[in-house]
């Protein structure tokens, strides 16, 4: 690819030209090199620590790339402790009603890496987990990850290979749990963005009692 050419389109016409890192050592010549408690920190099997955060955290971000490369990341959240923690290596993620795109669940069938990022509300650090999944169709441990009724259909199986926590900054950084930073009337409401982006034909008043108030009412069903 022509890096500069390429460059220059979006580069707004500012000077100079557009220049990518193309090998890990210019990376690292860059970027530096970690600390050696940075570097050696990855661990293969859950502490007591990791299965205390699992058992807090009521949302997760799920990594996963198909066979051609394309890439998704799909959130899912449920009641703190939705990641059933099954033995020192595995965890199993219910999947609950949702868009039934599958982006990520069939990506996994062509490839089974994942990476999966936990989150615990107002806690800037995070735990990560890569490692390999599966999806079930059934298993005992399903009547465990039975919510508001909802016993799950599907459950992601992941087979942990790397586990750590990571540290707070990108949360620091962007001030992701302090409040005052918060607008979230800056923005069209969903409806308003479903009527513009996804849903044309549809009326918006249609659109707004969808996602209103009684939206949160129905998560479980479907």
């Amino acid at each position: 690819m022509d890096t500069e050419r390429v460059g220059a389109a979006w580069s707004g016409g500012d000077a100079g030209a557009v220049r990518d890192v193309t090998s890990e050592a210019e990376l690292r010549e860059l970027v530096g090199e970690p600390a050696p408690y940075t570097r050696d920190k990855t661990r293969t099997a859950l502490h007591a620590l990791d299965r205390a955060w699992l058992a807090r955290s009521p949302f997760c971000l799920i990594a996963t790339s198909g066979a051609d490369g394309s890439c998704d990341v799909s959130p899912k959240g449920d009641p703190p402790g939705f990641a059933l923690v099954l033995d020192d290596r595995t965890l199993a993620i219910p999947d609950r009603p949702g868009n039934k795109r599958l982006d990520g669940l069939r990506n996994v069938l062509a490839n089974p890496r994942v990476g999966l990022v936990f989150l615990i509300p107002g806690r800037g650090d995070m735990l990560r987990v890569n490692g390999r999944a599966r999806i079930v169709r059934e298993a005992p441990f399903f009547d465990r990850m039975t919510v508001r009724g909802n016993r799950p259909r599907l459950a992601l199986v992941v087979e942990a290979e790397e586990i750590f926590h990571h540290c707070a900054k990108a949360a620091l950084r962007s001030d992701l749990w302090a409040p005052e930073t918060w607008d979230p009337d800056a923005l069209p409401s969903r409806a308003r963005m479903s009527k513009a982006l996804e849903r044309p034909d549809d009326a918006l008043e249609f659109l707004e009692e969808h996602y209103g108030p009684g939206y949160a009412d129905h998560l479980y069903e479907g």
